[in-house]
């Protein structure tokens, strides 16, 4: 059994679950003054030992800006400890009225000697400023003077740490509220909240961390247990998901047998990076269907796999597959299919829709399908399919969903749901979702992984491990969501040797291995 940290590392949690959550807390009696001392506290003693553009050290000089309602309480609190550790403290209150708790530390700030400013033009220069605007929950456009505020505080040269989340961001969809603070760093309290998901809050959110205050996991389990579940992936759990450790009496045949298709005579490198990811993947049998004129180019390159040279159009596409004697595409644990094609293989992506084998489609195999009607064709398949498009493939595959760019997680929810297929939304924060309506998220990626040919890498390993699946019984979200992650790390890893330029996709490739080291 996971121990409670590992568990509550991965829940995400919207504005309304964190809202029950809470009210279940305080209503056996939790007294809200203590549990913003608690909070308060943590982020408190957790601040010096953050890197700044320069060390926090006693003396410097801290503003702690302040909002209305509880947010603004746990900003005042960490004023008050802050202020006993030896820092010179000052607070911008810009509210008129306040919670009465909030009001309560704002008073007793004050007794204290603490300064308070009211305006924005008041403030003096600080070394580290502590966002307590506005917390989660917040659904409307902030205006002036507020709004000026922020746009100023935004301007200075100093780091903004953010408590719960950055003031102005929407706390489900990420969405900025007219305006919203930068924030250098961010403390999410409690539980993750969707905001931080969402690829278009990622430039407003700086580094983010958990403040875990120690909600017991009934309560959790209480709120969450009739709603689709959306999880972080974490490194515990994708390690847990591989199919390893191997059985010590094994063969190549109970490891997996994945089909690519893949590659044209423009488009031979798709193959290879695919084929180089599906090798990495661990399979026990790697056969890849490409164009007659590939067979050569691709043998030098993965020798151990069984390379298939098929008939191919004028233009270089595969014309037909063209398996080895007594070969059909029933003989595979897992199909996947798209990398290079172009769409001149229509009828080979048709093919392998109407086989009855787990399938994976991306690049050309998506858009080949985005032609034939997703959803409707889709539905017809017995077995199980999983999609991975980018923002644009996605649009081109579900125009009638909501935008995936307003909110991600809503958007991957509906496509899953619509077409009964696994969506693997790729992006700075890829989404996955099932057909009830079940998300996984990448927590974490690198920009080195925004070049050609990452996409084929992830194809070929997500590809290889859906063979491996098939064979022992793995549930196939999880193995998606752990190819997605495995693939990031690598990114992660390579970026930080080589720099975010220094990643192209074969590199790529050979960092999948230490990602799991």
């Amino acid at each position: 059994m996971q121990d409670r940290q590992e568990q509550i590392s991965q829940v995400v949690v919207t504005a309304g679950q964190m809202r029950d959550i809470e009210k279940r807390i305080f209503a056996v009696g939790m007294p809200v003054v203590a549990l913003m001392e608690k909070v308060a506290g943590l982020i408190a003693r957790r601040i010096p030992e953050i890197p700044a553009n320069t060390p926090l050290l006693r003396g410097s000089r801290v503003g702690i800006l302040v909002g209305p309602g509880h947010n603004g309480g746990d900003a005042l609190v960490v004023a008050r400890e802050l202020y006993f550790r030896g820092y010179k403290v000052w607070i911008y209150s810009p509210f008129s009225k306040l919670k009465e708790l909030t009001s309560q530390h704002l008073q007793y700030a004050q007794s204290l000697g603490i300064p308070i400013y009211q305006t924005i033009e008041q403030l003096p220069d600080s070394d580290l400023l502590i966002d307590g605007l506005f917390g989660f929950g917040l659904e409307r456009n902030l205006t002036d003077p507020i709004a000026s505020a922020i746009n100023q505080l935004n301007e200075l040269s100093i780091p903004i740490y953010s408590i719960d989340l950055p003031s102005g961001l929407h706390t489900d969809t990420g969405v900025v509220l007219g305006t919203a603070i930068r924030a250098t760093h961010t403390f999410c309290l409690g539980l993750w909240k969707l905001a931080f998901f969402q690829d278009r809050a990622l430039e407003y959110l700086g580094k983010a961390e958990l403040i875990d205050f120690d909600i017991p996991l009934a309560d959790v389990e209480a709120v969450l247990k009739d709603a689709p579940k959306i999880k972080r992936i974490t490194p515990a759990k994708a390690l847990a998901t591989l199919p390893l450790p191997r059985p010590a009496i094994t063969h190549k045949y109970k490891e997996g047998h994945l089909l690519l298709i893949c590659g044209s005579r423009r488009y031979a490198g798709g193959a290879i990076l695919t084929g180089l990811g599906a090798r990495a993947s661990g399979v026990g049998m790697l056969s890849i269907a490409v164009p007659e004129s590939l067979k050569s180019l691709l043998v030098s390159h993965l020798p151990e796999a069984l390379i298939v040279g098929c008939p191919e159009t004028e233009s270089g596409a595969i014309a037909h597959l063209k398996l080895p004697e007594n070969t059909d595409l029933s003989s595979f644990n897992a199909i996947a299919c798209g990398p290079g094609l172009t769409r001149d293989a229509t009828p080979i992506v048709q093919e392998a829709i109407n086989s009855e084998r787990p399938l994976l489609l991306d690049a050309d195999g998506l858009n080949i399908l985005a032609q034939m009607g997703a959803i409707a064709t889709l539905k017809k398949r017995q077995a199980v399919t999983v999609l991975t498009p980018h923002t644009g493939e996605f649009e081109r595959l579900f125009p009638d969903v909501a935008d995936a760019k307003h909110d991600r997680v809503k958007a991957v929810q509906e496509a899953a749901a619509q077409s009964g297929a696994i969506v693997l939304l790729k992006g700075a924060r890829t989404a996955i979702a099932n057909p009830q309506g079940d998300v996984w998220i990448v927590p974490e990626s690198t920009p080195a992984l925004a070049r050609g040919g990452s996409g084929d890498v992830l194809t070929g390993l997500l590809g290889g491990l859906l063979a491996q699946a098939a064979t022992k019984q793995i549930p196939v979200e999880d193995i998606v969501a752990t190819a997605a992650w495995w693939h990031s790390q690598a990114g992660i890893i390579a970026a930080q040797e080589r720099t975010e330029l220094g990643v192209d996709a074969f590199t790529l490739t050979q960092y999948l291995m230490k990602a799991l080291t």
